[in-house]
């Protein structure tokens, strides 16, 4: 008897174990560390908040998040796998598609842009820009064609009436403007564009959705054979930024997300809450709801380019052929 109660205590003991290590081994085998490359800043939102309140961890996901110098080394990084996610405007995802030929994917929006046209002081009008220099990221994505729009409003035309000067991610262009006053205008979003009006000298002309109307720019995308080969993963990935866009824009969060803002953007108080209040402010162009895709504020990213760059013989095609909204469902679904 007492060695057979023995051997049932033992046993209990071990299906005990196995029991508890068969729950840790799944969980342990199915995380993965994904590389997502993207731009520092606001919007970026989902993802620290998804960090900070451990969306991810719930969602049985590991990210390493790098900021990107600019779009070239994002697009090309994510082809050559040396990424797996990317989060930017998705006219880079247009423009890798297109000009790389990367097999791509569009699969969730994000926001607008929030972008504001910044200035040096003496210039007073778009019309003032003439005969003087830009800067860009990609002379041919995404803001670069939102500053060419503005301009070309007023008359002033790419590569005749002003220079452009290519130099990288929004820093970059808050950088090169405060260092080179011949440095006239350039796209710049929240925080880097408060902190140049809160710092000065730069101003502020104005928003380019006053001119280009809705544009879908933030947005997640990725190469079409990881997603298949990824597909719950990605489903995992996506669930956790929308959990993380949900927390942080709920108003009784708000001042956890302005001490999250500051702590990681490395922001004072007051850049950070307005940084917030623009990203809030769904209205004017801040995050969509769930990160929602805009389908009209993509049709203007793809009209923008056919004009601007003369791609598809000006004549945009249809926004479907860039997108896979099915994980994103997936994902939706899996909050109801």
């Amino acid at each position: 008897m007492t060695r057979s109660r023995g051997f049932t205590l033992g046993g209990a003991a071990a299906a005990i174990t196995i029991a508890a290590l068969a729950a840790i081994a799944p969980a342990q085998a199915q995380q993965a560390p994904l590389k997502i490359i993207l731009f520092p800043g606001l919007s970026n939102l989902a993802i620290l908040s998804a960090q900070h309140k451990g969306f991810f961890a719930a969602n049985n996901v590991a990210v390493e998040v790098i900021n990107t110098p600019d779009s070239d080394e994002l697009r090309h990084g994510l082809a050559a796998g040396r990424y797996q996610i990317a989060h930017a405007a998705v006219d880079n995802a247009v423009a890798q598609i297109e000009n790389q030929k990367d097999d791509a994917i569009i699969l969730m929006g994000g926001d607008s842009g929030l972008n504001l046209l910044m200035v040096q002081p003496e210039i007073n009008a778009v019309e003032d820009i003439r005969g003087k220099s830009v800067v860009v990221d990609a002379p041919n994505t995404a803001y670069a064609l939102l500053l060419y729009k503005m301009l070309k409003v007023k008359g002033l035309e790419r590569g005749k009436d002003y220079k452009v000067n290519p130099v990288g991610g929004t820093g970059q262009r808050l950088e090169a403007m405060n260092k080179d006053k011949s440095n006239a205008a350039g796209m710049m979003n929240p925080p880097f564009s408060i902190r140049a009006i809160k710092s000065g000298p730069l101003k502020s002309l104005g928003s380019p959705l006053s001119v280009v109307g809705p544009y879908q720019a933030g947005g997640v995308w990725v190469m079409r054979s990881w997603a298949n080969a990824n597909q719950d993963l990605l489903v995992r990935y996506l669930k956790a930024n929308i959990e993380g866009i949900r927390w942080a824009l709920a108003p009784a969060n708000k001042d956890e997300v302005v001490k999250l803002l500051a702590d990681r953007l490395k922001l004072t108080p007051d850049v950070a809450e307005a940084s917030y209040a623009m990203g809030a402010n769904a209205k004017e162009g801040g995050f969509a709801k769930d990160l929602a895709f805009d389908m009209t504020g993509f049709k203007t990213v793809l009209a923008l380019r056919a004009e601007l760059e003369g791609q598809w013989g000006g004549t945009p095609p249809a926004p479907e052929k860039y997108l896979d909204m099915s994980y994103y469902q997936k994902a939706i679904a899996a909050l109801k």
